[in-house]
């Protein structure tokens, strides 16, 4: 959540609780929003933001996507295939949309930046990126941009029940020192304004995007460490299984809006 000039974080704790009021403290089963009801962010975003995402040649994050590209192309040494030497971008598309998925060899769900690293690791012998770093972000809205206009789709694989559940138990649980769940904002009171910003269903559409307020492209779990810290609540460590989980109950929670990656928000 952006916030406005001149407030604090007690002032906004404070709006926020009258906003909620004892719900949050409760906990608001998460109900889920039905297909037809599921809007991205980028309908509440200010026309002039709208356009910038909407502009490849004035959106921030083609830069990245750009580099990407460039990654995706380049064989890490000599003696190892680049990823392009065994996926093409048409077998690429829609990919983005279908992850979190589960990983036999990992024996485990995995994000996007976490196969991605499995694939450097198995297959080109390659060290593992780094989470934020800036070509891990590059390589992810890559196949995010090829996957862009192709509905999120997570697996209907039952080997990602429990995660899953682990994942929608997460959004609906109080957190931190404010008592507030995720839930209680983006299921309860979505479409209402908390200061000066409207509060999104938050869906995970266009991740890693480019937020006004960072002037940087980031992840999913960037903002989702942003607002456990608004909440006042212990951050997820990022790739680990709670950041997995929570991320596939929100591509599921999403589904089947569109990949809008990389989109551009406030």
């Amino acid at each position: 959540m952006r916030r406005p000039r001149g407030w604090t974080l007690a002032s906004l704790a404070l709006a926020a609780a009258l906003l909620l009021g004892t719900a949050a403290a409760q906990g608001i089963p998460s109900q889920g929003i039905p297909p037809a009801e599921r809007h991205s962010g980028f309908d509440q975003m200010a026309p002039e933001t709208r356009a910038m995402q909407a502009d490849d040649t004035a959106n921030p994050g083609m830069l990245w996507v750009q580099d990407g590209a460039e990654l995706f192309a380049r064989a890490p040494s000599p003696e190892r295939p680049a990823c392009a030497g065994c996926h093409t971008e048409s077998a690429m598309r829609g990919v983005a949309g279908r992850y979190p998925a589960w990983d036999e060899g990992a024996g485990q769900p995995v994000d996007l930046e976490g196969r991605i690293n499995l694939c450097r690791a198995r297959h080109q012998a390659a060290t593992p990126l780094p989470r934020e770093g800036r070509d891990l972000l590059a390589l992810s809205a890559y196949l995010g941009h090829l996957s862009r206009g192709r509905p999120l789709a997570p697996p209907d694989d039952p080997r990602l029940a429990p995660a899953r559940a682990e994942g929608r138990a997460l959004f609906e649980t109080p957190m931190g020192q404010l008592g507030f769940s995720c839930a209680a904002c983006h299921d309860a009171q979505w479409g209402r304004r908390l200061g000066a910003s409207t509060i999104p269903q938050g869906h995970p559409t266009g991740y890693p995007l480019y937020r006004l307020e960072w002037q940087d492209l980031g992840s999913l779990e960037r903002r989702l460490r942003n607002c456990l810290t608004g909440m006042r609540a212990e951050p997820l460590t990022p790739g680990s299984a709670e950041a997995v989980a929570l991320t596939l109950y929100l591509m599921q929670r999403a589904a089947p809006l569109a990949v809008e990656t990389p989109a551009v928000r406030p």
